[in-house]
């Protein structure tokens, strides 16, 4: 008796075969030229006329044929198909993680439905801002956000002096530079707010999505290895429409 991973491999080229045929099938059907023949004999009007051979031009395409053939070739996908859905059905498995069952008796298509969804929530995790290292942070519960030390810094202010760099005499007037000096006026202290995640919360977070992605495709393919039970529906269906 067949597995339903058996079936699911073998459905992939019947699809391809049949959909090769009909197209061949089809292609045949809009030719005119290959559904027509023809016979014809000449006969002289006296026995002293032009004597020419007969000429003939076979039927190559009989549509008949067409739907027989058609149905040959679809009664298979059909089949497959119809063997694999059915499976579907019952095709079940538990989810479990580390030993512990977490999701019980999944059906197959649900099972492929979260391997979908947890490759896009793997993606977001790894999308996931990380707090800057190089600072100390903590949670504050007035902001639901992350917050660093406040640290106090100078501010300061430029004020000019003068630097006389040569007194004045009887003959030359004094010479002054001015320059600037920073002068403190003020203090700013700072505290810093992240939105972001420590990168060890991200780490356990895409640790477990990882566990789970893993525990589905194990899942996945113990569903997939139930046996399945042969389906005819092929015949059913075409016996009715071309017999």
């Amino acid at each position: 008796m067949a597995k339903l991973n058996q079936i699911i491999a073998v459905e992939k080229g019947v699809k391809a075969k049949s959909h090769q045929d009909l197209t061949a099938a089809h292609h045949g059907l809009q030719k005119p030229a290959l559904l027509a023949g023809i016979a014809r004999t000449y006969q002289p009007k006296d026995e002293e006329g032009e004597q020419l051979p007969p000429e003939s031009t076979r039927v190559q395409v009989r549509a008949e044929d067409v739907l027989r053939e058609t149905a040959g070739v679809l009664t298979r996908l059909f089949d497959v198909t119809a063997t694999k859905d059915w499976a579907n059905c019952t095709a079940r498995a538990d989810v479990k993680v580390e030993g512990r069952v977490l999701v019980a008796d999944v059906p197959v298509a649900y099972l492929l439905f979260l391997e979908k969804q947890l490759g896009e929530i793997n993606t977001l995790v790894r999308r996931l801002p990380v707090l800057d290292a190089s600072e100390a942070w903590a949670q504050d519960p007035s902001t639901d956000a992350w917050k660093t030390e406040a640290v106090r810094t100078v501010r300061t202010k430029k004020v000019p002096r003068n630097h006389v760099k040569a007194e004045a005499t009887d003959k030359h007037p004094a010479q002054v530079e001015v320059y600037y000096e920073d002068i403190p006026v003020g203090y700013w202290t700072t505290v810093k707010f992240s939105g972001a995640l420590p990168a060890r919360r991200v780490n356990e977070i895409l640790d477990r999505v990882e566990k789970l992605q893993q525990a589905v495709k194990f899942a996945r393919e113990e569903a997939n290895g139930v046996e399945v039970v042969d389906q005819r529906v092929g015949d059913a269906v075409f016996g009715y429409l071309f017999g």
